[in-house]
């Protein structure tokens, strides 16, 4: 439904810049999505348009904000079948498959985790940028399994945004993987504090690197050993993050020297330990089918609605299990 909204600023909005005191009046409407509608010319002053989002504002300015229904989303929806953990009118969270593209890009417009919200959310989604899309505030490589959680509206995704913004540093995010590595490392546990980019050699791969410079930003990536077969020569290992970059866990452990089994982008020159392994381990680590052994394990955020703290746990797909149990 399109809305018209009112404003009156007072003395002490006087030199604000418009879409932040916008912003800081609509609790449920992004600032990206208030400038968006400044520059679209939605915005007046008086019967004047104001089209932009810097402009500084004085006392007893009057000013009229248009803000149109919702569009029907770019994406399509689908049915597809999905892993509901939890759902209200603000948020779900899915425990999300191997083989399931969270968001349409080129090469997958369509049987993506967002076709499929969009078929199943249906009404539910308020539109999020003046669009009735689920919002996606973080995500998981195709092949990596587990739990995600998405926002139905404008409000939870701000509120979801801030939290994975802040890292968990307040306390109120968790974030915990599974992954299951070729090797033992030498320490129980450790710390791996790096910055990431995209490789110049290969475009699709993230890669380490020592030097600052645009594009590369800073990842840290907490893990300790939870079971370990040196026979074998294989490790369980928990990885917990402090931020959430692109390829982040992959690449950490390959630079660690302890790549994740099963991953076709970080771990190719490890295939050939296949071979080494007993014939019980050998036949599950090929049943991975070429992709990473990593899970989404545990999720953990607070509600951007309710407040109310929120803990989820998903156990890894079978591949997974059967080879941590017989580690």
């Amino acid at each position: 439904m399109e809305k018209i909204l009112s404003y009156k600023t007072l003395v002490d909005d006087t030199g604000k810049r418009i879409d932040q005191f916008l912003a800081s009046k609509e609790q449920d409407i992004s600032r990206t999505r208030i400038k968006n509608l400044i520059l679209e010319g939605a915005l007046k002053l008086d019967n004047q348009v104001i089209n932009d989002p810097s402009y500084k504002i004085k006392e007893n300015d009057i000013y009229t904000l248009f803000i149109p229904e919702a569009k029907d989303p770019t994406p399509k929806g689908e049915d597809i079948k999905l892993k509901i953990i939890f759902e209200d009118e603000s948020i779900i969270v899915i425990d999300k498959p191997k083989g399931l593209v969270v968001h349409p890009a080129p090469g997958n417009q369509s049987q993506t985790l967002v076709n499929a919200l969009i078929n199943h959310c249906g009404t539910s989604l308020s539109g999020i940028g003046g669009e009735k899309r689920p919002g996606i505030v973080h995500r998981l490589d195709k092949d990596t399994s587990g739990l995600i959680v998405v926002a139905k509206n404008d409000k939870s995704h701000n509120g979801l945004s801030e939290q994975f913004k802040n890292h968990g540093k307040d306390g109120r995010l968790i974030r915990s993987y599974k992954a299951i590595v070729w090797g033992v490392p030498r320490f129980s546990s450790g710390k791996i504090s790096t910055l990431l980019g995209r490789s110049a050699k290969n475009r699709k791969k993230i890669t380490v690197y020592d030097d600052e410079k645009p594009g590369r930003k800073l990842a840290i990536t907490r893990w300790k050993i939870i079971k370990k077969d040196s026979v074998n020569n294989i490790s369980l290992i928990e990885c917990k993050l402090e931020t959430g970059r692109t390829h982040q866990i992959r690449v950490h452990l390959d630079h660690l020297s302890h790549p994740v089994i099963g991953d076709p982008l970080y771990g190719q020159g490890y295939k050939t330990r296949i071979e080494k392994l007993d014939d019980k381990m050998k036949k599950l680590v090929k049943n991975l089918n070429n992709k990473q052994a990593l899970h989404a394990e545990q999720l953990g955020f607070e509600h951007p609605i309710s407040k109310e703290n929120h803990i989820f746990q998903s156990d890894p797909p079978k591949e997974m299990l059967d080879i941590i149990k017989l580690i």
